[in-house]
């Protein structure tokens, strides 16, 4: 059984970004779980300060050379090699892990050399015991952007052949892992056995998606060929890739050295928030995403255009369809789903509220952030890393210029301060200046978005776009109507429940979001919109032979 399902190949781009967002799902899941674990084990606080600090920098080097660079790089190039001759593919493939082995090791092993200047710099609000416990942390961290290295090349392999079960699987252990290491490894090692898990998640993260890999046709080849066209090629491409993630992930530090400036929880706060709304990202475009690549990869190098742009505009249009009314619900839940994943423990009432509004601030963006990773991977299939990077250092530079003046804004009495108080609800809390940091980031992620979306036309001429607009202006007044069906039943619901409990508050939820989800697909039925027709397609496709 486990052995046919590694074997197995989705045959559809729909299918497989659905076998991805069902892992995501589960994945996000437990990640509600773990961050649910954590505000009652820790609250937000310190201690849970640190934790978050010393995860940036590890998540620093994962980001630009694995997630940004590698990752993203590798499929095109394997292609092209693969297609003109197999056994010169699996040798670079060989060649790529061994290199970027030495690379990982090398450069995680000087910055646990420098952490603590690097500490000092995320971090300029914390104490001197806070920085210390931040430095221990990291170092023990920086073993799992080594893991996740070898992870991401086998990760490659699989998306070029279209394997993406045992892929599926390797987010769900790893956040299994820091599970454990919640309920098992920090009542003994305090919060040292959060690093332990977060190193065993990584681990488990590669191994399980070695069978895999072999079955595809991998074999390991003991190759180290820094002169090799093919890895000179993916340096190159990396370059450009890299230097905007490097960017967006100093983006990040800029945004926790700022929040550690602010009250004792405001990093803790912003994080909770940003997972939140990661979830439908996580599910949604990121599932999309990396589905498509392959297919669009594929496609660019056999020179069909026409399929090409098809795949674009029917992705685009799905990622839309199921992202924007699922932004309009969790804007409408905010306040109920922090109270159900954090309001536990040592997680206070002031906590949830400002959680709560940053989560509402992250909404305008979501659809944002869910099409930026598809778009760039539009790019990246016809190997263009310096669009999007250029365009992703103008938006970061924007959002860390826009984080400064709101902040600042909202740490005085003026028309923004009280416009923020009362449409968030913020009466009677001293200080909100972590919200500016949500409002900032949405925000450069529309003009992210939209500059994407604009060069990418440029790039191609016809992308389709007359298609996209009908299928928005049905999407949006979908979605408008399931807001307004959803927004009246909360209120009808809130007078049938008891609000002050985790169960009166669940049933809410479940039934708004079952109100939501029937208005919206009625209306979409009605308008007539093409996504719900192409989805369900797309599935049967899978299970016919």
């Amino acid at each position: 059984m486990i052995k046919r399902m590694l074997h197995s190949q989705t045959k559809t781009v729909t299918f497989a970004a659905l076998l991805l967002g069902v892992s995501a799902l589960i994945s996000r899941l437990l990640g509600l779980v773990r961050d649910r674990l954590l505000a009652g084990t820790f609250g937000a606080g310190e201690d849970l300060d640190v934790y978050f600090a010393a995860f940036r920098i590890p998540d620093f080097v994962y980001g630009i050379l694995i997630m940004g660079g590698i990752s993203a790089i590798f499929l095109p190039v394997f292609a092209e090699y693969f297609k003109k001759d197999e056994e010169k593919g699996w040798q670079l493939a060989s060649n790529i892990l061994n290199c970027f082995l030495v690379l990982l090791i090398l450069i995680c092993g000087l910055l646990a050399l420098f952490t603590p200047w690097l500490i000092k710099f995320i971090t300029p609000g914390f104490s001197a015991e806070q920085k210390a416990l931040a430095v221990s942390l990291t170092r023990i961290m920086f073993l799992s952007p080594i893991f996740l290295g070898l992870s991401s090349l086998f990760s490659g392999v699989l998306h070029y052949f279209n394997r993406f079960f045992a892929y599926s699987i390797a987010p769900i252990i790893y956040n299994l892992s820091i599970i454990l290491g919640i309920l098992f490894f920090v009542p003994t090692f305090g919060l040292y056995g959060l690093a332990y898990g977060v190193i065993l998640g990584a681990v488990l993260h590669w191994l399980v998606q070695v069978p895999a890999a072999k079955i595809s046709g991998f074999r390991y080849l003991p190759i180290f060929n820094f002169r090799s066209p093919g890895l000179k090629k993916i340096f190159k491409l990396m370059v450009p890739r890299t230097i905007g993630t490097a960017a967006f992930h100093i983006n990040l530090m800029v945004i926790t050295a700022i929040a550690s400036t602010l009250v004792a929880g405001s990093i803790s706060i912003f994080n909770f928030a940003n997972n939140i709304q990661h979830f439908p990202i996580g599910i949604i475009g990121a599932s999309f995403a990396l589905a498509s690549f392959p297919v669009l990869s594929r496609a660019w190098v056999d020179g069909q255009r026409e399929k090409f742009l098809e795949n674009f505009s029917s992705v685009f249009r799905q990622i839309f369809f199921l992202i924007i009314p699922v932004s309009v619900l969790v804007f409408l839940l905010r306040a109920q789903l922090v109270r159900l994943i954090l309001g536990t423990g040592q997680f206070g009432w002031q906590d949830t509220r400002l959680t709560a509004a940053c989560l509402g601030l992250f909404c305008f963006g979501i659809f944002a952030f869910s099409a930026v990773p598809f778009l760039s991977r539009v790019f990246y299939s016809f190997q263009d890393t310096k669009t999007p990077v250029i365009i992703s250092l103008v938006t970061i530079a924007l959002n860390v210029s826009l984080c400064f003046l709101f902040v600042w804004l909202l740490s005085f009495d003026n028309f923004f301060h009280s416009f923020i108080v009362d449409n968030l609800k913020l009466y009677g809390i001293s200080s909100i200046g972590v919200v500016g940091l949500p409002l900032a980031l949405a925000i450069s992620g529309v003009v992210r978005f939209c500059l994407l979306l604009f060069f990418l036309r440029k790039k191609l001429g016809h992308i389709r776009l007359g298609e996209i607009k009908d299928s928005f202006e049905k999407i949006f007044l979908a979605s408008l109507l399931m807001g307004i069906a959803v927004y009246f039943s909360l209120q009808f619901l809130a007078a049938l429940v008891d609000m002050q409990t985790f169960a009166g508050l669940l049933v809410q939820v479940i039934l708004a979001f079952l109100v939501g989800a029937f208005v919206y697909l009625l209306s979409t039925y009605l308008l007539k919109s093409p996504e719900m027709k192409t989805m369900k397609s797309s599935i049967l496709r899978q299970f016919v032979k």
